[in-house]
């Protein structure tokens, strides 16, 4: 079951840069179901007196401004519980994950 999350009151910041998603078995990069290449980006998620560092995939080639300590925002962002012979966890996957500040151009 995927869980949709409401990121309206979540502050992100890029921990990590992106990077492309390795298939365990071939070592080749993953493809989303729309051929789209797949990358995870290290997110920090900061609420009200707690921060996470989450994990989240996003489909298509990330913006070269999601760098380290860098703003972002988030969008589309769903939870999936996942459960493995004795292990379990949780995955994050996102719509989109874009620079969360745009300069304006100078007139």
């Amino acid at each position: 079951m995927r869980l949709p999350i409401d990121t309206a009151a979540i502050a992100f910041l890029c921990a990590m840069p992106p990077e492309p998603v390795i298939d365990f078995e071939t070592r080749r990069p993953k493809a989303d179901e729309n051929g789209e290449p797949l990358y995870v980006i290290q997110l920090l998620a900061m609420g009200d007196s707690s921060a996470d560092l989450l994990a989240v995939k996003v489909p298509g080639v990330p913006s070269q401004a999601i760098r380290q300590g860098a703003p972002v925002k988030v969008t589309g962002l769903v939870a999936q519980p996942w459960t493995m012979a004795d292990r379990s966890g949780v995955s994050f996957k996102a719509a989109r994950v874009e620079p969360a500040i745009t300069q304006a151009k100078a007139s």
